[in-house]
């Protein structure tokens, strides 16, 4: 079994608001929640407006599987024009 953490450091240029900061993450959890059916959580920076630390949890028994996923999540953040990725840590669990 093979569990994949990756910490995503986001950086929300447009937000002026706690509000506008959560309506863009909780968007971007679920857009990767359902996509990858990873679990998804907001870990640091949560009363910061225009900064936020996600951690991505995904879980199994292929390691080149999970290496994969990392590609795409990256990829999806990096495509999400609300946000800009200041960088992108995996660790294995």
């Amino acid at each position: 079994m093979h569990i994949l953490l990756i910490k995503l450091n986001l950086l929300i240029p447009n937000a002026h608001s706690l509000k506008e900061k959560r309506r863009q993450i909780k968007s971007l959890k679920d857009r990767l929640s359902s996509r990858f059916n990873a679990s998804i959580a907001e870990v640091d920076e949560l009363d910061n407006w225009q900064k936020s630390v996600i951690g991505v949890c995904l879980l199994s028994n292929d390691k080149s599987y999970l290496d994969k996923q990392y590609s795409l999540i990256e990829a999806v953040v990096l495509e999400y024009s609300e946000l800009e990725l200041i960088s992108a840590d995996r660790e294995w669990l």
